[in-house]
């Protein structure tokens, strides 16, 4: 896996979000059974800087803590069996799979952990779980898709052994 790492912003979260990131994004991927070695980014950013983009990007003008930008549509979440024939999805240079961008709010990492009682390293990892599944096709529009997703994100991070 190759993982673009990159941090703006005055708050530095107290545990390496890199290392994080890396053990995190390995065991989604290892749960969904992908089957390619991948290649995505990772922006850890603040409020101002991920609201701009969710306005940019959704229409929606407010902070979010987590955005994810898939580089393919996948008509079956997990179903990575289209992308054998798909050269435009994989770097020709190592061979790796495309996976898409991560976009964190810092500021949200502290705030829902507070929130929901957890420390900030279960929130960080929470929603890098949460937004690899995306990248993998997951989504919770509908309310089984919700459920089906919430288990998986429940079954890698108790495989991580990263509890509430």
């Amino acid at each position: 896996m190759t993982l673009y790492f990159e941090e703006e912003g005055e708050l530095i979260l107290p545990f390496d979000c890199k290392k994080l990131a890396e053990e995190t994004i390995e065991a989604s991927l290892d749960y969904v059974e992908c089957p390619y070695e991948v290649q995505l980014n990772l922006l850890l950013t603040m409020n101002g800087e991920i609201r701009s983009m969710n306005r940019e990007f959704r229409n929606i003008d407010r902070a979010t803590d987590v955005l994810s930008f898939p580089m393919a549509d996948y008509e079956e979440p997990g179903d990575f069996s289209f992308l054998e024939d798909a050269d435009a999805y994989f770097d020709p240079e190592t061979g790796e799979l495309l996976l898409g961008d991560i976009v964190v709010s810092k500021e949200k990492v502290v705030l829902q952990a507070e929130e929901y009682g957890h420390t900030k390293e279960r929130e960080f990892a929470f929603l890098i779980t949460h937004s690899v599944l995306h990248l993998c096709g997951y989504d919770h529009m509908k309310e089984e898709e919700r459920l089906h997703m919430e288990e998986l994100q429940k079954g890698i991070l108790e495989r991580l052994n990263i509890l509430r």
